[in-house]
């Protein structure tokens, strides 16, 4: 299999990728880890006339911590994030759920933009995003716009990203306090996209009790799902086994996920809370720990 033909570029600088991308407008389409791209393009899925190769803008290749943010530039590799030490101390469910991401070789070349403009909603990245109230900055010519994930997702494989715009970064809060994080998913086989996954954060009281916690899935629905609805349940509670599996019973009448040749909704629905359950049991336990 080989794409349809195009016109290549590779601009040293953003001011010029984004002078291409405002000259093209959809014809143009960016190029930075090719691990969603040039699999659709083999197949003739996506038939971009023009293709922006940003794989030389190394500012856009950064991992930093400003104030209580987590900045991190479009295109950091996936092996980036899962390797940071300094990561895996103030935010370690960002490594932890790069580990689920294909394989190694995916995850040496992809991108976190490149898996957020991708949208799958079984990906990891748009679920984390939810899950932790990250925030996505896009440029343009024009200037920069800052969107949340209900702002910037809008279905499957679709969001409001602008043909002339690039996602320069990527901004996620530090986790406050006693944070527990914890993220899991069922694949069919290892590396491949998830049938559902499901990822939490629980912070708690000094004496164990539930201050705030966010529960988020994906596969259940065309975007990322943030189920506040359950966790609501047990805030200012000790999150025992017990109060844990009845919160999550819920789960059902929150969710309306399609069957395909994978999995049949039904299935999903009993996946979405089997690993609800196992990903707030875990995201305490490690909050206990703190």
């Amino acid at each position: 299999m080989k794409p349809a033909s195009f016109q290549y570029y590779c601009p040293e600088t953003l001011d010029e990728t984004l002078e291409l991308l405002e000259t093209n407008g959809f014809d143009a389409k960016i190029l930075s880890g090719g691990q969603s791209l040039i699999p659709m393009m083999n197949m003739r899925l996506a038939r971009p006339k023009i293709l922006v190769d940003i794989n030389r803008l190394h500012e856009l290749e950064f991992i930093q911590i400003k104030d209580d943010f987590i900045h991190i530039g479009g295109l950091t590799r996936h092996y980036q994030i899962e390797n940071s030490k300094e990561l895996k101390n103030i935010r370690p469910i960002l490594p932890e759920a790069m580990k689920f991401v294909g394989h190694s070789q995916i995850r040496s070349r992809g991108t976190i933009g490149g898996s957020l403009v991708h949208a799958d909603p079984t990906a990891e990245w748009p679920v984390v995003l939810a899950l932790l109230d990250g925030t996505i900055t896009l440029q343009s010519l024009d200037g920069q716009r800052t969107l949340d994930a209900e702002e910037f997702f809008l279905t499957y494989l679709t969001t409001t990203i602008e043909p002339n715009e690039v996602l320069v970064s990527v901004q996620i809060p530090r986790a406050i306090g006693k944070t527990g994080e914890a993220m899991e998913e069922f694949t069919l086989r290892s590396g491949d996209f998830a049938i559902v996954l499901a990822a939490a954060a629980v912070t708690i009281d000094d004496s164990g009790k539930v201050k705030n916690a966010r529960l988020a899935l994906g596969g259940v629905d065309g975007v990322p799902v943030v189920l506040d609805e359950i966790t609501d349940l047990f805030t200012g509670k000790v999150l025992t086994d017990d109060v844990i599996e009845q919160s999550t019973k819920s789960i059902v009448d929150f969710i309306d996920p399609e069957g395909d040749i994978h999995a049949s909704g039904e299935y999903r629905k009993d996946l979405a809370v089997t690993l609800s359950n196992r990903v707030l049991k875990k995201a305490y336990q490690r909050a206990l720990t703190l």
